[in-house]
């Protein structure tokens, strides 16, 4: 178990992208993580690599978030071995395009169980435990796709907007406990599900930089494509008690994409 008092996070999607940046954030601070992702996503190889020779507490677990017994067994195995855990990153997320007329229902229902339903186990779960003891800070990881309509992603917007008013409408619950919730809306974000959109990602990165007029796009004013260290570093200080007095928002890390 873990000192008294120091702080231990659950980080899920902690494989790859956003998710493993957050976990190196957060470790880099002297957080005890717990890497929560799906079997096959080779979890030990991440841990391993933040472990860094034993110098840091890091643990990882397989689990599904659209299975809510997954999940709990998953916070119970990480407290076990790590502490009591104060903070609660929600990165795990899929993106299937399609469009109203296009997206099929096993593709809007996969994003709803994941991106919408996986964040509702993992509050819930993490919640119950964080009340009793009156403490704890949860960001969840949702996107800008969430406030600005997009074309051919109307499964993956729908799914991040019930997430990110699931994380708003629990933050206000918890708050008497002394527990925060806000929410991170990425853009275009240099990872791998961003680059799978991309047939050719020299024109994809430009066409996201620039804009489309025809898809009724604007471009991302400060003409870069994010990276997943700059979503990261607002996480990692969200959690944190440099963001004691914040809670219940919504705030893009986009270029200026979402204006």
């Amino acid at each position: 178990m873990n000192e008294a008092h120091s702080p231990v996070a659950l980080v899920t999607g902690a494989a790859g992208g956003i998710g493993r940046e957050v976990a190196r954030a957060l470790v880099r601070d002297g957080v005890a993580v717990g890497l929560l992702d799906r079997p096959g996503r080779a979890l030990d190889e991440v841990a391993a690599e933040l472990a860094w020779g034993g110098r840091a507490k890091v643990t990882a677990v397989e689990a599904d978030v659209a299975r809510a017994a997954e999940v709990n067994v998953a916070v119970a195995t990480v407290e076990e071995r790590l502490g009591p855990v104060t903070q609660l990153a929600c990165v795990a997320g899929i993106l299937r395009p399609g469009g109203l007329l296009t997206a099929t229902d096993g593709d809007w229902a996969e994003q709803f169980a994941v991106n919408s339903t996986g964040v509702f186990h993992c509050l819930r779960a993490v919640a119950r435990r964080m009340v009793s003891r009156r403490q704890g800070a949860i960001v969840v990881v949702t996107s800008n796709a969430a406030v600005v309509p997009r074309q051919n992603m109307i499964g993956y917007a729908a799914s991040k907007a019930a997430s990110t008013a699931l994380t708003r409408g629990a933050g206000l619950e918890l708050a008497a406990y002394g527990i925060r919730c806000n929410a991170v809306l990425p853009g275009s974000t240099d990872t791998p599900m961003q680059r799978d959109l991309w047939p050719d990602p020299v024109a994809g990165a430009s066409a996201a930089v620039d804009g489309e007029p025809a898809a009724y796009r604007v471009g991302i004013p400060l003409r870069r494509i994010g990276a997943p260290a700059d979503v990261a570093e607002l996480v990692a200080f969200l959690l944190s008690d440099r963001a004691r007095h914040v809670t219940l928002q919504t705030v893009a890390v986009d270029g200026g994409a979402s204006l």
